[in-house]
């Protein structure tokens, strides 16, 4: 290779590193901008998922005796809910209190916002037995929540589903849900309807 040729491949090898340059420092900047999107993007917070429901309600339900048991008798309630605020919305605490064809029922939900896993957790006591149940867990996603756990029915053990759906700022609706098999199908036990009283809390 001669004195020109020499300088013709120098000339082109610095292009090449000149040109390499920029397209490195830029695919750099690039990859930083997204991670930093990434980074940026907000995580949910859900502690005031449970702000709708503040205040005192007209409460309708029916509920499913002898649940996974094949029977299709539903008996019916009414009442009233009064929910109160706690800690600023990190929980609050719910009253039902309904009569209907099988008697009078008296229920208190304790709910408890975790900031950790950014879910609730949902205990409920029945006033025939003043017992505190297992703590359902679950979040709200696109304006529906869910909350599961597993219990024992009649000695045989089932996972429980709680849901809160067509939530407005009047009225919303609730459902609780065992199965027997895994989670693979759920029977449906209890559903009530919430309409919000004109002096709510």
């Amino acid at each position: 290779m001669n004195v020109f040729q020499r300088v013709v491949a120098l000339l082109l090898l610095c292009s090449l590193t000149l040109t390499a340059q920029p397209i490195a420092a830029n695919a750099q900047r690039g990859s930083g901008s997204a991670a930093d999107l990434h980074r940026a993007a907000p995580v949910r917070d859900g502690q005031h998922d449970f702000d709708f429901e503040i205040g005192a309600w007209k409460a309708r339900l029916t509920r499913l005796l002898r649940p996974l048991t094949g029977s299709t008798t539903w008996v019916e309630y009414e009442g009233t809910s009064v929910v109160r605020k706690v800690w600023d919305g990190r929980a609050n605490l719910g009253e039902l209190e309904v009569d209907g064809q099988s008697g009078h029922l008296e229920g208190l939900t304790l709910r408890l916002y975790n900031p950790q896993s950014r879910q609730w957790n949902i205990s409920w006591a029945n006033g025939s037995d003043g017992i505190l149940g297992t703590p359902m867990s679950g979040e709200f996603k696109n304006g529906r929540g869910e909350f599961f756990n597993q219990e024992s029915l009649d000695g045989r053990a089932i996972y429980v589903r709680f849901v809160f759906s067509d939530i407005t700022l009047t009225s919303f609706r609730f459902e609780q849900a065992f199965s027997n098999d895994g989670g693979k199908t759920w029977e449906v036990n209890w559903k009530a309807t919430f309409t919000r009283e004109r002096n709510a809390l």
